[in-house]
């Protein structure tokens, strides 16, 4: 019977015992793996997209806001931040603390030449007070250290909003671009189809040669082969901003087309306004400002340690005791017992330790004030960049409007003139291609503004502000 037991005991733990691959040579499959992989099974989403809505930016966002799995993660580190706080802050109150006690102990005591047996029950309830009386202000350095690591929380809360609403717009403008290009490579095939056509019509009458006709279905196909690539560019783009948006990828979304959105033709601010904006503003600047005030407080703390503390303690206790004795009758008593007292600590030699704990504490802020420093110079670099792309943005979008323009009469010029038969079909396909790379660029440039008018809202920190107008189209 023992036996058995044993090989039951042992096959039962080799069956939920952890182990090791078996060997290198193929993937590991364990049983625990079907759990696991019930965890990490694909989640269910909390809203759907509607997609018989044409959405506009702004309702992105806010839909973002409100399910992005990033905002809810730092909403969440802020709370438990917060709830630190409240710890920290208990140490200005007393603690009180209860107990009960019950028991019941038999033994034999020996008298003169005989052993008695004597039983005794104990019933006791306790109360322990303790209470910090001073500490030089170990406590308040503490609590102030805790307060600014609430302010870092949410500020960096504050930082993932501006983040997921980057995210958003860039998607956005990334959906947009791919639209504009499909858009552009379908006007593109069709200006190809109608070059081919017409080059089989005149093959046909005998004004065309063979190798024009070639030409042109190269054309046709050419366009064709940029159309696809258009079309699997913006279904990309589209999962993309569904995800940003904290939903499934394969969701359908219908977002307002580029030509509704007005274009911007210049920046109303000048540098040095939008620079000093987002040294004011950037939430992940105002996180370092608050480490800069909990190294601070560290360093309040550290000092203290340097200083005695003084503790009231109070242990009241109500006890009852039953004795039984051999031959004798119960015996009980009753009463309240405890004390109370003060108890003052001072380290008087810890060989350095405070000393050494308080230049640490001291070292800690001189490096989060350069962390800020870097951080503003950072933060001025990056907007400057973004300030000159916007504006050779806008150049561009200018310039790419003109390019259209002119390709475009070229392309009708030169199909006209190769119906009269005074231009040979290379000038026909040349300004077709011309044409094709213009609306390509004008979709392009016309994106870059919006999307240099969005990295530069990030990075003043202007998406994040209830007083600002978010950049939009």
């Amino acid at each position: 019977m023992t036996t058995i037991v044993l090989i039951a005991v042992q096959t039962a733990s080799s069956t939920l015992a952890q182990t090791a691959p078996g060997s290198p040579d193929h993937p590991w499959h364990g049983p625990m793996e079907r759990e696991i992989e019930a965890n990490a099974k694909v989640r269910e989403f909390r809203f759907r997209i509607d997609q018989a809505k044409t959405y506009t930016l702004a309702e992105l966002v806010d839909l973002a806001e409100s399910h992005n799995p990033e905002t809810r993660v730092a909403w969440e580190r802020a709370r438990a931040q917060a709830a630190s706080l409240g710890i920290a802050r208990s140490e200005l109150y007393p603690t009180l603390a209860a107990a009960a006690v019950s028991g019941v102990h038999r033994d034999e005591i020996y008298s003169r030449n005989r052993f008695f047996r004597q039983t005794i029950g104990h019933y006791q309830a306790e109360l322990h007070l303790n209470y910090t009386v001073f500490d030089f202000g170990a406590r308040a350095g503490r609590i102030a250290a805790t307060q600014a690591e609430v302010l870092s929380a949410n500020f960096a809360f504050n930082d993932s909003h501006r983040r997921v609403i980057h995210q958003v717009e860039q998607s956005y403008y990334q959906l947009l671009n791919a639209s504009g290009q499909e858009e552009a490579a379908r006007a593109s095939l069709a200006n190809a189809q109608a070059v081919q056509q017409s080059a089989e019509e005149r093959l046909k009458n005998g004004l065309a040669t063979l190798p024009d006709v070639l030409e042109a279905r190269s054309a046709t196909a050419q366009a064709e082969y940029v159309l696809q690539s258009a079309l699997g560019a913006r279904q990309i783009a589209a999962g993309n901003l569904a995800t940003a948006l904290g939903t499934s990828a394969t969701a359908t979304i219908h977002v307002q087309p580029l030509q509704e959105l007005p274009i911007a033709e210049s920046i109303s601010d000048s540098v040095d306004a939008v620079i000093d904006r987002a040294l004011v503003q950037r939430p992940d600047l105002m996180q370092q400002v608050a480490d800069v005030r909990a190294a601070n407080a560290g360093v309040k703390e550290a000092r203290a340690a340097f200083y005695p503390s003084l503790h009231f303690i109070a242990e009241p206790s109500a006890e009852s005791l039953y004795g039984l004795q051999q031959q004798f009758p119960w015996g009980h008593t009753a009463g309240l017992l405890g004390g109370v007292g003060f108890r003052l600590n001072w380290t008087v030699f810890d060989g350095g330790a405070r000393k050494s704990r308080l230049a640490q504490a001291e070292a800690n802020v001189h490096e989060s004030e350069a962390r800020v420093d870097l951080a503003r110079d950072q933060i001025a670099d990056q907007v400057w960049a973004a300030y000159s792309n916007l504006n050779t943005a806008l150049r561009q979008h200018q310039a790419a409007i003109a390019l259209v323009q002119a390709s475009s009469r070229s392309y009708d010029a030169a199909l006209e003139s190769y119906n009269y038969g005074l231009r040979n079909f290379l000038d026909v396909t040349a300004a077709q291609r011309a044409l094709a790379q213009a609306r390509s660029t004008d979709v392009f440039a016309r994106t870059q503004v919006l999307s240099a008018l969005a990295d530069l809202a990030f990075l003043t920190g202007d998406s994040t502000q209830s007083n600002a107008t978010r950049p939009g189209p």
